[in-house]
């Protein structure tokens, strides 16, 4: 199904920063930016992975939280075009380029101080932990927004100031995040990597020499589920729907509501993906969540576009199981196809490339295709061809889901991730053996 649709401000977003382009073109603007932030991603991944590999994990999850948290809250004071001129969207830019920066390298800190820290046969499980951070910010911040929208500021107070109650709440999760994570241990992996003094001198230049195949087969592998997720997280759903010209103009806070429902859906699905890691295998369940995905890009807009907010609400469910399944196991997995050395570097780079490929300018390209076509079977056309490539470069990566992670095992960690690789680097049956040690 088809429908005419001209983009208005965004529902997600006051694009104030943006005001003398008018409201088509600050719909995409304030959507690049989000973009933007993307491209400056593998800056942070380059960076925390130089660090974290040879500094350790810990340091770079503390740096990179308080370079975070900082970004969004200030994000929440930016002045408007009206009373601060060029000077508001190029600071809302800067901000956004910090957030990239620190989102770059924190999710490889993040993921690697759980899975090393994990027992053998529960890496996907705790793996998974980390990776419920995205569908439990989303089911926040939706939820906050719908507060705000419904209760607190309706109408044009939301537009006005409403829009940054959120962003200043994130200070409240910046102290919080801040206590966890000085309180958390270093990892056993980097402990043992500076008592052996083992720490790669150029871990990046080590990586794209030696692993740059392996890069890339990553990166496409999350790039189909960020494509998927940043239709929702990037607000492309909730300006599509709720665009008071369109075909849909459903109610804002009535969206809100149900995407903070299939956020916590998403949760659920996450979670279960670590469990069913453990059991399957890493390489079926994200092929199991693809191919979830891939049957419902279509369904998720024809139920969008029939202007019924329990059809939304359907379609948003069932594409958050495919959502699940094929982002809980990943932390696990990219642990283990890099060898301990660059295991850092080698996690962020990846995650921060297909964050790029997938994610950064899927709303962009979402809502450049609804303009140019007047619809969306385009956008489902383009969510079905991520889908086929990540499936394709899942296809061409092995599971090690016992490998050894300490330095120690280094040489065999370094052969055996990707189908190219003439050994396997472990065998089913070692895989399945008794748990010798923690990693």
């Amino acid at each position: 199904m088809t429908s005419s649709f001209t983009p208005r401000r965004p529902a997600w977003f006051s694009p104030s920063s943006f005001a003398p382009a008018g409201d088509e073109f600050a719909t995409l603007l304030t959507f690049a930016t989000v973009g933007l932030s993307f491209l400056f991603r593998p800056l942070g991944a380059f960076l925390a992975g130089h660090y974290g590999d040879k500094l350790g994990r810990k340091a770079m999850l503390v740096i990179t939280l308080l370079l975070m948290g900082g970004a969004t809250t200030l994000i929440g004071v930016l002045p408007t075009y009206a009373t601060a001129g060029i000077w508001a969207p190029i600071l809302l830019v800067l901000l956004r380029i910090i957030q990239g920066i620190s989102a770059g390298g924190e999710w490889g800190g993040a993921v690697l101080m759980s899975v090393e820290h994990a027992p053998r046969n529960k890496r996907g499980l705790f793996g998974s932990f980390p990776q419920l951070g995205v569908p439990l910010g989303m089911l926040l911040a939706s939820g906050v927004t719908a507060l705000m929208t419904g209760v607190i500021s309706p109408g044009d107070a939301f537009l006005e100031w409403g829009w940054r109650v959120p962003f200043l709440l994130s200070i409240v999760l910046i102290g919080v995040g801040f206590m966890v994570r000085m309180s958390v241990n270093e990892s056993p992996v980097f402990e043992e990597i500076a008592e052996k003094k083992k720490q790669t001198q150029m871990p990046i230049v080590e990586l794209l020499k030696n692993h740059w195949k392996l890069v890339v087969l990553a990166a496409l592998v999350f790039a189909g589920n960020s494509a998927a997720g940043y239709m929702t997280t990037g607000g492309f759903i909730l300006n599509y729907s709720t665009d008071p010209d369109g075909a849909v103009a459903l109610d804002r806070t009535d969206v809100l509501l149900a995407v903070s429902g299939s956020a916590a859906l998403w949760f659920v699905f996450t979670l279960v993906s670590g469990f069913m890691a453990d059991k399957i295998g890493r390489k079926k369940t994200y092929l199991i969540g693809y191919t979830a995905l891939a049957l419902t890009v279509f369904p998720l807009f024809w139920l969008i576009n029939t202007g019924d907010i329990g059809m939304l609400f359907l379609g948003m469910a069932l594409f958050t199981v495919g959502l699940g399944l094929t982002y809980g196991p990943q932390a696990a997995w990219y642990s283990e196809i890099f060898p301990a050395s660059i295991r850092f570097s080698g996690v962020s780079v990846s995650y921060a490339l297909g964050a790029i490929v997938g994610g950064a300018f899927a709303p962009t390209i979402a809502q450049a295709l609804v303009n140019a076509t007047g619809g969306t079977t385009a956008v489902s056309a383009y969510l079905l061809l991520m889908m086929v490539i990540a499936a394709a470069a899942t296809m061409m990566l092995r599971d090690r889901p016992g490998i050894d992670l300490s330095i120690r095992n280094q040489a065999e960690q370094e052969v055996g991730a990707t189908i190219f690789d003439k050994r396997r680097g472990i065998s089913t049956d070692d895989a399945a053996a008794p748990e010798r040690s923690r990693v």
